[in-house]
């Protein structure tokens, strides 16, 4: 029997799965606070930084047409926009911002071994607003994702859709 489940194309699943797992490990990996200019928190920068070079690819393939399911309603789907808009917001935000409060505390980030400039001079004092929506919005992205999780399993479990399957490598 053929299979009827409309898959998100391999790449975008490799995209999707690396991406969650690089946001988890940077928020693991976070360290906030003055220390950070003592002792950068190298693991998180680069996590960071490659939630934002997978999301790019990952845009562009959605993009481009990956497959969507099919939400019933209108409501709906505007609800699922909305929350897939504002999870990709925060994915290119975190990384951006969390590059904007480590040149504002005059540590310099790199990525992959590659020096990247500084976004902004350094400041005395509390990096600023900047630096604390990074952080509240690095626990945002964990609530938004753990509500996107429970849907993906409310389709499978409940509605019996397939969801997981069409996230799968096999």
């Amino acid at each position: 029997m053929p299979d009827m489940i409309a898959r998100y194309p391999k790449a975008l699943v490799v995209l999707h799965w690396a991406t969650a797992a690089a946001v988890l490990g940077a928020w693991a990996t976070a360290e906030g606070g003055r220390e950070v200019v003592q002792h950068p928190p190298l693991l998180h920068f680069t996590l960071g930084l490659a939630v934002l070079a997978l999301v790019l690819p990952r845009l562009v393939l959605r993009l481009m047409g990956g497959t969507q399911p099919d939400h019933g309603s209108r409501p709906l789907a505007v609800a699922v926009g909305a929350g897939h808009a504002l999870l990709y917001a925060l994915l290119i935000a975190l990384p951006l911002t969390g590059w904007h409060a480590a040149s504002q505390m005059g540590v310099g980030v790199q990525f992959l071994g590659i020096h990247l400039p500084a976004l902004t001079a350094p400041v005395q004092g509390r990096p600023g607003i900047v630096a604390e929506f990074h952080e509240s919005a690095g626990s945002l992205i964990l609530l938004l994702a753990g509500l996107h999780a429970m849907m993906a399993l409310w389709h499978q479990f409940v509605l019996r859709d397939g969801t997981l399957r069409r996230m799968s490598l096999r």
